[in-house]
């Protein structure tokens, strides 16, 4: 039986970010055949060309890429901020599929899920997302879609995801997700 690892990017670096509480839920979750754990975006400085023009990367980004590079896939779980994507996951995009030539994401299966305090469940950041994922060549999933709306409702006192109704869709939503990983992976001739 195979194993994929599973990376998740949280596009929020907030300590009691919403979207780190729908990733640790997410990781919660038995693991079966597939390991999810959350990529450390936090540490990265803003991309400069020059660091690698001079071959002189920040060990973030080495490290980062490294783990980009190892991965089978990769979730997005994101706010929205002004609406559109956070610099640091945007940043974090850019990172990955640098230098020229090197792009780390490329080829993987990728999904998305986006939440807000509001109704529109972060719509234009899932989006804009979505144009990003496209050009470097990660293969985002198109059904379903997530956009969990008032997520702070969802949210218990203990700081876990409470609602029944939230947690069954994201655990439809996972086993969605694991099912086009394996058909991308087996379109590749990977599996």
């Amino acid at each position: 039986m195979n194993t994929y690892n599973i990376g998740i990017i949280v596009g929020s670096l907030r300590k009691q970010s919403y979207n780190k509480k729908i990733a640790a839920f997410i990781c919660e979750q038995p693991a079966n055949k597939f390991n999810y754990r959350v990529i450390e975006i936090g540490d990265l400085p803003l991309y400069n060309q020059d660091f690698d023009d001079e071959g002189n990367p920040p060990e973030s980004y080495v490290r980062f890429r490294k783990e980009i590079a190892a991965l089978d896939a990769v979730l997005f779980i994101t706010p929205e901020y002004n609406r559109s994507v956070p610099a640091v996951l945007k940043n974090a995009i850019d990172v990955g599929s640098r230098p020229y030539g090197k792009n780390k994401w490329d080829g993987k299966p990728g999904a998305i899920i986006s939440s807000s305090t509001g109704a529109y469940g972060a719509f234009g950041a899932n989006h804009h997302i979505r144009q990003s994922l496209v050009f470097v060549n990660i293969y985002p999933m198109q059904q379903p879609e997530a956009y969990l709306g008032n997520i702070k409702d969802c949210i218990g006192e203990n700081g876990k995801i409470e609602l029944q109704r939230t947690k069954d869709f994201l655990l439809s939503f996972k086993k969605a997700f694991e099912h086009w990983i394996i058909r991308i992976v087996h379109t590749k001739g990977q599996d």
